[in-house]
């Protein structure tokens, strides 16, 4: 079996591909219940099965390492992996070193850090970081890496696809950085800062010293200087900390992927895990595509996966979804599909307290948005729970288990610790189904999109790391995150989407925007010089633009920038925010003049030379919003936290020609819609019902009404990917109101969604009879409408002969 990452795609043996994983981790089972959950996994739908490889297991004693089950018959790893194969399923192996998955010292064995104390991480104010993080580049782990690797690869290496075995892939390290932001506390220890003080002479050489006040030829200064910056020079600091850290967790992922090949690995993707959900929302998971984006982006070979916690998808986060995919996508190679290698599936009760309880939609929503818009594999995650054994070792630790969740893990999976299956798993699996029913089409499809893309700032979200005690980097933060998400996303982005347009995002930094497109951009007090120039020139040459948020007067390191501003022909910027007893409010005018009077949080205030009012600060009349020409371009700037109103949202991208192809006219909205096609033309409509009550509307494609002109009903929470000229052998369905399920020979199986579905099919065959169903003729059409109801009974089997 042949595996290959090309145009977006995972191609095996040359056929585009849908990758469904299930994670399932075998050192947390009995051997006799492995089988057990792997059949339950296959009935799920899923046609591959990950998992982590803890280091901390194999290896508790050091030079001790146990890979084919002398110590634990669990710890057999390949039996795992061949008893998956004479399953028929694929394996995506995760063998570290770091992973996390609730495992003490997050998998690293105890021996290294009392080994080797000089990994252990000084950070800010020269304290002890308080999470178990390593030096990752230190020449000693890097040592003990090694033999890990040494032992583990070849393992899987013997089973690769391209060995005849059913390893697609392996994942190297897993969510690299991740525990030294969220906790504010960057891996400074000496050989790091050996190695940050060489690449800072390297990049500024003679310019240094006027960058920094540092003798960098005393290390006790630069150790000093570092830990404990001073304010003069904190924000250059916080920008070559961030890009160094880049740099080096892209030098950390290539050497682990020498050893990977130097241990038998080739041939199959790399992946690198991409962290930062949290809460149950998107908005600090741009901060793990801007650590890690040189990553997987240094040459060929890689894919990057998410991490999506976002519980229920809902009217209140379903656009962190849409934004953060569309996010990925703007940094990736021309080669890179997007992926997700924790795609949360459950019910959320992670504590064993039931104090989440998420709707049964929740995994089926998430699985749809994201395969629609272009996903190639998921990994649910964690699909089986199991158990945390006792390590021989006596650790005093309260438990001597191999991990922080008490005895059980995986209380919230779809297969619990004891292999039941909860609420949660038979929806998920109808998802699974129904996506691989329909595998050979989609896996080849991509999102359409609409003459619209969201501009991604990647160093918007370089702020993992900010000395406690300066406050230039406080002001500065607390200014960007105010602005690269929260409300933008809240308002504007949610807004958008109901409207029914279809985006995606680009590179404001690195990419180059394309001249047809309307770009919409989340704008702070602070940007880029190169991203600032980038808008500029769109609009120069006659591009689009839409700003929300603040216009920017300074880059990124807080010196004064105002290339965008100019262009703008602003003259004056100012700012007003809303206080206990000072309701600041803000009315609409000239084109906008129908929206109404609301409350703001902030509202920047300009003079213009050009441009049309839109926005006023009630009170004052300052303009904090408008239109105006720059060059041959457009450019519309709301620069105030205004309400989701989708008529001045619609107005706004109308006015600056973005076409809209594909709407609904569902008077409570609350219905996320999009499309994937080829090149042949063969289209699906994917859409969710976000809200708890049953909805009916129309849909229009290009000002088409779809569907024979019937009208849609979409139940509470359901959601549907229905086929618009899709061709199968000798027959093309030309729409369906029911959804593909299953195809075989001469027989389809359909999810039924309405009271009374229609299929439309072009075909010379016959279709069989059933009570089931009528047949009507109509010019070239054979219509098939059910007479069953689909709250009652959605099984529809047609056949033909």
């Amino acid at each position: 079996m042949n595996i290959e990452i090309k145009e977006k795609q995972i191609l095996i043996d040359g056929k585009p591909q849908l990758i469904m994983c299930g994670e399932i981790h075998y050192y947390r089972l009995e051997r006799n219940e492995w089988e057990d959950r792997i059949i339950k996994l296959k009935n799920s739908g899923c046609n591959a099965v990950a998992t982590y490889i803890p280091w901390i297991c194999h290896e508790p004693i050091e030079g001790e390492i146990d890979v084919e089950g002398k110590t634990k018959d669990i710890l057999d790893i390949g039996a795992f992996m061949d008893l998956c194969n004479s399953h028929g399923l694929m394996c995506f192996m995760r063998p570290g070193p770091f992973i996390m998955a609730e495992m003490k010292n997050e998998g690293i064995p105890h021996w290294i850090a009392k080994k080797y104390p000089e990994l252990i991480p000084k950070t800010w104010d020269n304290k002890t970081a308080p999470n178990p993080t390593l030096d990752y580049l230190s020449p000693s782990f890097l040592k003990e890496v090694k033999k890990w690797y040494s032992a583990i690869i070849p393992v899987i290496a013997k089973r690769l696809c391209t060995n005849g075995g059913n390893v697609i892939g392996v994942q190297l390290d897993n969510e690299i950085g991740m525990l030294s932001w969220v906790s504010n506390s960057p891996d400074l220890t000496d050989f790091l800062l050996e190695e940050f003080t060489k690449w800072l002479k390297e990049k500024y050489k003679k310019d240094l010293i006027n960058r920094y006040p540092i003798n960098f030829d005393d290390f006790e200064a630069v150790k000093d200087g570092i830990r404990s910056p001073k304010e003069e020079y904190s924000l250059q600091l916080l920008k070559d900390l961030g890009y160094y850290m880049r740099y080096r967790f892209a030098e950390y992922v290539r050497i682990l992927r020498g050893y990977a090949e130097e241990y038998g690995i080739k041939d199959v993707p790399f992946a690198i895990n991409i962290h930062g959900t949290g809460g149950g929302r998107g908005f600090t998971y741009p901060i793990g595509i801007s650590q890690l984006y040189e990553s997987y982006t240094q040459e060929d070979g890689y894919i990057s996966g998410s991490d999506i916690y976002l519980g229920s998808l809902t009217m209140d986060n379903f656009q962190d979804l849409y934004i953060i995919n569309g996010m990925m996508d703007s940094v990736h190679n021309e080669d890179q599909p997007l992926t997700s290698l924790e795609f949360e599936c459950g019910d959320g009760n992670y504590g064993s307290i039931f104090s989440s309880r998420y709707d049964i939609s929740a995994v089926d929503f998430k699985t749809r948005m994201c395969i629609a818009q272009g996903n190639r594999m998921l990994n649910y995650y964690l699909f089986a729970g199991g158990k945390n054994y006792r390590m021989d070792l006596d650790l005093k630790d309260g438990n001597d288990r191999i991990a922080l969740t008490g005895e059980r893990h995986g209380f919230a999976a779809p297969i619990g610790p004891e292999g039941q299956l909860n609420y949660t798993y038979d929806r998920m699996s109808k998802s699974i189904k129904a996506m691989l029913a329909n595998n050979e089409k989609i896996a080849s499809m991509n999102e359409d999109h609409d003459n619209l893309v969201y501009g991604f700032i990647p160093d918007y979200f370089m702020t993992e790391y900010h000395y406690p005690n300066s406050e230039k980097m406080k002001n500065m933060i607390s200014n960007l995150t105010q602005h690269r998400a929260h409300w933008n996303w809240e308002a504007f982005i949610r807004g958008i989407l109901l409207l029914n347009y279809r985006f995606t995002a680009v590179d404001l930094q690195n990419k180059d925007i394309k001249e047809n497109q309307t770009l919409v951009i989340p704008s702070a007090l602070y940007m880029p010089v190169e991203s600032q120039e980038k808008i500029k020139n769109h609009l120069n040459k006659g591009g689009k633009v839409l700003i929300y948020g603040e216009v920017p007067k300074y880059d990124m390191e807080g010196n004064k920038c105002t290339i965008l501003a100019d262009a703008l022909k602003i003259t004056e910027m100012n700012k007003e925010e809303a206080g206990q007893h000072y309701y600041l409010s803000v009315y609409a005018d000239n084109f906008a003049n129908n929206s109404p009077e609301v409350r703001a949080g902030y509202a920047q205030t300009f003079k213009i030379k050009e441009g049309t009012p839109i926005l006023r600060v009630y009170g004052s009349n300052s303009i904090c919003g408008f239109e105006t020409k720059v060059g041959d371009g457009d450019a519309i700037v709301i620069a105030t936290n205004y309400s989701c109103d989708l008529e001045l949202i619609n107005k706004c991208l109308e006015r600056l020609n973005t076409k809209r192809d594909l709407r609904n006219d569902c008077e409570y909205h609350g219905i996320f819609m999009t499309t994937t096609s080829n090149k042949i033309g063969e289209r699906y409509i994917h859409m969710l019902n976000l809200d708890g009550f049953d909805k009916r509307f129309n849909v229009y494609l290009n000002e088409e009404k779809l569907f024979g002109g019937k009208e849609i009903e979409l139940f509470s929470k359901d959601a549907v990917m229905l086929p618009i000229k899709v061709n199968f052998g000798e027959l093309e369905i030309s729409y369906s109101t029911a959804e593909i399920i299953k195809v075989e020979d001469n027989k389809f199986t359909f999810r039924l969604t309405q009271s009374e579905d229609e299929i439309a099919i072009k075909t010379k065959m016959t279709i069989v009879s059933s009570n089931d169903f009528i047949v009507e003729e109509k010019d070239d059409l054979k219509i098939i409408k059910s007479t069953k109801h689909a709250k009652i009974d959605d099984i529809l089997e047609v056949g033909f002969k």
